[in-house]
């Protein structure tokens, strides 16, 4: 079975920093793409950051860019969210998800091309 279990969610204060971590298993974890994705009440969920297979490239939001950083070390089966520089409207619920194959560049930005998901993990900024 495969699982994405998220942790290192918590309280921060505006201008903090926090990482996550998500832990994969079940699934052979070099041959996913892993992203991570938010969601604030009320809100769709929107994508984060991604991390191809091989750790060659990332993406990011432009929301987040230049203050979150995506990793991954494929033999502890694990990817990492570093979050600096946190604001307010970085408060939400976050997902880490596994694809299998990409279609193309843009699908590590949608939700739906996504095949695993954790339970999310929750993170609250507070100004």
């Amino acid at each position: 079975q495969v699982q994405l279990v998220e942790s290192g969610g918590g309280l921060v204060q505006a201008g903090g920093s926090l990482r996550l971590s998500c832990a994969a298993s079940g699934l052979s974890f070099s041959g996913y793409g892993m992203g991570w994705f938010r969601q604030a009440p009320g809100k769709e969920r929107e994508f984060v950051a991604a991390i191809n297979r091989s750790s060659g490239s990332t993406y990011y939001a432009d929301s987040v860019k230049g203050r979150f950083t995506i990793s991954r070390d494929n033999a502890k089966n694990t990817v990492y969210l570093q979050m600096n520089s946190l604001k307010p409207e970085d408060t939400a619920d976050y997902y880490c998800a596994a694809q299998r194959s990409r279609r193309t560049v843009a699908s590590v930005t949608r939700a739906g091309q996504y095949d695993y998901w954790g339970q999310g993990t929750q993170v609250t900024v507070s100004s």
